[in-house]
């Protein structure tokens, strides 16, 4: 490539030890096109400092992109491919303050498209790709620029493929919530499957298209992508990790240098374990004890939806293992609206009202409780008729044609939050509480003993009165109809840290001034 486009000849190639460089094939190849091969000796870098020095700077690079936008460390290759694109338009005194682009092509580089890595974008979605009822773009995150045509190469969280396209809006400011598997937040899912004639003549983004507002479009003049193998998937079970929080001694690290969490990405690798194969039994247990599904034929006129297995591994604050968690997760975004769903919206309670309710608490010197409601979702009751297959490895012998028929929600469908929300409204609607007219997940309860407050944030509670008898009975009722765990006083909420004391409430986030501490090399 090098002889093709600037008319050089390689003479001489200095390399490390490595066992790329030591093959037979590479020195075969050398020795055909008259290359001299100069190797440094084992473990002396420096005889190959200027390569040493910039591949340094090129992964400090990447390690501070990922970690700026919290990226799992699985991107580490996109990370490193972003940083030599950008450092290829950065001026530099060796080249006297050009840059090596412009040294290398004769034209300056432009830089209006650049664009911070591992920041939010939304990419068009075109007309023959979807619904008309579907929104017109899908949330992906960015991940670096291609080579060869005009687009960015953007990550999908929920196919884990690679997409690439021109026409993206980016929100530079917001970035992916990789930890959040619970199902809390909604993502748009809408698989988008690009050719290469498609990026070629690109698609004009059509007006009406549903954007963020405040967010502004880009340019592609001078930018050169490469259309990617959309079936790339990225592992995303582990967080890119940052420096340590605190010294600890050597029996330790020892100790947990033992332990070596490896979460299966299918139910192949689950069933290799024993553990996770109760944590899929005990899912199934929950599922049946909420009468959520019964067995029936396969419908002809209806759709059957399919069902994956996601794994997570809960830890101690320590870093131990607390317990394997296996949750069966329907695959919602092949449903369609007016047929599989209808509403989707379920409202949560808004942090004003929280801070609210603990003001209220703190003058009144009441005390705050949390509930957590286990598996929220599979109590939500559904008005729609909807299908799912069988869980792989839990299929009944002799009735493999048969689906489940749903009564009751499973995480992953659309509606799921919706009728967890209906369910939880009616049963607090019966038990005599009244829903506040100006935020729909506040209820109050009044009697001569006293007055009870609840609010509901998609599956944790938090309630607080001037009556102890009513309290332990919400509390007992709560737990006797649902399964429930009792957090006791309110200790972290929505980010916040709360400390309650007979005279005051103190609200810190400790946690969050860490982080920051943590980002900016300031901990101590």
């Amino acid at each position: 490539m090098t002889e093709l486009q600037c008319g050089y000849k390689i003479k001489y190639l200095r390399s490390d030890r490595g066992g790329e460089f030591l093959s037979s094939e590479f020195s075969d190849y050398c020795n055909v096109s008259g290359i001299q091969r100069q190797l440094t000796m084992s473990y002396t870098p420096q005889q190959n400092g200027v390569s040493e020095r910039k591949n340094r700077t090129v992964v400090e690079m990447a390690k501070s992109m990922l970690h700026e936008k919290g990226m799992p460390y699985q991107f580490w290759a996109e990370a490193v491919h972003t940083a030599v694109y950008l450092l290829n338009r950065c001026p530099t005194k060796a080249l006297d303050k050009k840059t090596p682009f412009e040294s290398y092509s004769g034209r300056k580089p432009g830089i209006a498209h650049l664009k911070i890595f591992g920041s939010v974008g939304y990419v068009h979605v075109p007309l023959n790709l979807r619904h008309k009822l579907e929104c017109n773009s899908h949330k992906c995150v960015f991940v670096g620029y291609g080579t060869s045509e005009k687009g960015y190469r953007l990550f999908d969280p929920i196919t884990s493929k690679i997409i690439l396209s021109r026409d993206v809006v980016f929100d530079e400011n917001a970035r992916w919530d990789w930890d959040d598997s619970s199902g809390k937040q909604s993502s748009v899912s809408i698989t988008i499957d690009m050719t290469e004639s498609d990026l070629t003549q690109g698609s004009n983004v059509q007006d009406g298209s549903v954007f963020p507002e405040a967010i502004s479009d880009t340019s592609l003049d001078d930018l050169n992508t490469n259309v990617d193998d959309p079936s790339s998937n990225i592992d995303l079970s582990q967080s890119y990790d940052s420096t340590p929080k605190k010294w600890r001694s050597l029996n330790e690290v020892i100790a947990q240098c033992n332990v070596c969490i490896m979460e299966p990405e299918n139910y192949e690798e689950a069933a290799l374990d024993l553990s996770w194969m109760k944590a899929m039994q005990a899912e199934l247990d929950m599922i049946e004890k909420n009468n959520t599904w019964m067995l029936v034929d396969r419908p002809s006129s209806k759709p059957v939806i399919g069902v994956k297995w996601v794994y997570k591994t809960k830890l101690n604050l320590d870093g131990s293992i607390q317990k394997n968690k296996a949750r069966l997760v329907a695959k919602g975004y092949s449903q369609k609206p007016g047929i599989d769903f209808n509403e989707t919206f379920a409202p949560v309670a808004r942090l004003d009202t929280i801070r609210t309710l603990i003001a209220l608490a703190a003058q009144k010197e009441w005390q705050l409780f949390q509930l957590d409601v286990k598996s929220a979702f599979l109590n939500g009751v559904l008005k729609e008729e909807v299908y799912v297959d069988q869980p792989q490895g839990f299929v009944i012998q002799g009735k493999e044609d048969k689906v489940y028929k749903l009564s009751k929600a499973l995480y992953g469908l659309k509606q799921a939050p919706r009728a967890w929300y209906d369910e939880i409204d009616s049963y607090f609607t019966k038990a005599g509480f009244k829903r506040s007219p100006n935020e729909a997940t506040l209820y109050t309860k009044v009697e001569k003993s006293g007055i009870l407050i609840v609010s509901v944030y998609v599956d944790d509670i938090v309630y607080t009165g001037s009556s102890d008898t009513m309290l332990d009975r919400f509390k007992n009722d709560m737990m006797q109809h649902y399964e429930m765990t009792d957090l006791g006083l309110l200790h972290h909420f929505l980010g916040m840290g709360i400390v309650q004391t007979k005279k005051s409430i103190f609200i810190h986030q400790k946690k969050y001034a860490m982080k920051l501490l943590e980002k900016f090399g300031l901990q101590y």
